[in-house]
């Protein structure tokens, strides 16, 4: 243990070094897939090697996605005599390195999870007094995603206030991660307590905004006294969005948690909309569904190019909202090249005509100082990003019935 310890002192000399290396890592949000929303505890190996194999077999690595990620339950429910992690041997007889070379054999991303605090969320062995030993396992194993939870935490083993405590803790296995000298991209599972948007982007490449996602369109309202998952539209309004804004932009993004599409009973208009928001709010994309058995419909919203586009646009910007008439929703994201994307969401239970007219208007961003202004000398090209169709310009009003929960994205070029 004396070895490891002095050889983690020598390792935070480099620091600087990796830092520069780690930058060029979430240039745009993060896609990928994690076992937690489908699987919990179920997984082992054959798992990660079957969603590998269906990246590249159903075309979701052409579309984007990148990381396959396991979340908790991976490992031993004690560490090893040294104070090492140790991969259940059940689940992962071949041990890690094993699964993680098998996934970057098909040109793919490997990530982990763990814990701040001394257990995970499930149980298992947390971080806490190991950071630089466990980044250390990480690379050696070939690990390229950690996301790192926030459970069972001494808040005050350091002095000060749960925020103070959190910052140092996640600032703690950023400096072991730069030490072990592999480049892994770092996921703040902060669930959003400590305002992780004011300090986050000096310490990891994104971070929880909100708590943990369940497969509900609306809040759960049981009144029961027991924990309940927050829906997507709650997630989507839980926060200030023009502080969450600020804070985001390539290297450093707020994450809305994993995706929910193709669980639970969401309707088709649910699981639309649901990805286009985590698009335009440039959330990491990280699928959340047992990919091997999704529907037709599912994998068409999810390998939406047009849709993706949104959100990997190289420009950044996280989405506004621009306006709300009567039960529609308009938000507004502005995008490379001039151009702009808008979505129309009908957030009521019922059938909601909408007429919209660009001629007149100008739409202004406020925190990143873009504006549009549209009139009939220089009209924007106006494509409808579900259909894959263009419906005119903006010299003609856009008329369209929504149904409930229902949303169009429509994408605006010259």
């Amino acid at each position: 243990m004396k070895r490891f310890l002095f050889a983690a002192a020598l390792l935070c000399c480099a620091t600087g070094s990796f830092a520069q290396k780690f930058e060029g890592l979430a240039k745009t949000p993060t896609m990928g897939w994690n076992s937690w929303n489908t699987f919990r505890s179920d997984i082992d190996e054959q798992l990660v090697k079957e969603i590998a194999d269906q990246f590249v077999a159903l075309g979701l690595k052409d579309a984007g996605y990148e990381y396959v990620c396991l979340d908790d339950c991976w490992m031993s429910k004690e560490r090893d005599a040294e104070g090492n992690l140790v991969p259940d041997p059940k689940k992962f007889p071949n041990g890690m390195k094993a699964v993680a070379d098998y996934v970057h054999s098909k040109g793919l991303k490997f990530g982990l999870y763990e814990c701040a605090g001394t257990k995970t969320c499930a149980g298992y062995p947390g971080s806490h007094g190991h950071e630089y030993q466990d980044a250390l396992k990480y690379a050696e194993w070939g690990v390229d995603f950690l996301k790192y939870d926030c459970c069972n935490t001494p808040q005050f083993a350091h002095g000060g206030s749960d925020r103070i405590w959190r910052e140092w803790a996640y600032t703690t296995m950023r400096d072991a991660l730069y030490a072990a000298g592999r480049p892994i991209l770092f996921n703040l599972c902060e669930w959003g307590g400590s305002e992780p948007w004011l300090w986050g982007p000096a310490v990891g490449h994104s971070w929880r905004a909100t708590g943990d996602i369940g497969a509900v369109f609306d809040p759960v309202n049981a009144n029961d006294g027991q924990w309940h998952p927050m829906g997507i539209m709650q997630i989507v309004g839980e926060h200030d969005n023009d502080v969450l804004r600020r804070a985001a932009g390539p290297g450093h993004w707020n994450d809305l948690d994993m995706l929910e599409v193709g669980n639970g009973d969401l309707t088709l208009f649910e699981n639309q909309t649901h990805f286009a928001l985590w698009a335009m709010l440039c959330s990491p994309l990280i699928m959340g569904n047992d990919i091997r058995q999704m529907s037709e419909q599912t994998k068409e919203i999810l390998t939406n190019r047009e849709i993706i586009a949104l959100n990997q646009d190289e420009l950044g910007i996280q989405a506004f909202k621009y306006e709300t008439a009567g039960d529609i929703q308009i938000w507004a994201k502005p995008l490379s090249g001039g151009d702009w994307a808008f979505l129309f969401l009908n957030y009521s239970a019922k059938e909601t005509p909408l007429t919209f007219y660009w001629t007149g208007r100008v739409v202004t961003d406020r925190v990143f100082d873009k504006a549009v202004t549209f009139d009939e000398k220089t009209p924007y090209r106006v494509r409808d990003l579900y259909a894959g169709k263009n419906l005119g310009t903006t010299k003609t009003p856009l008329k369209v019935t929504l149904g409930k929960n229902q949303s169009l994205v429509v994408r605006l070029s010259k």
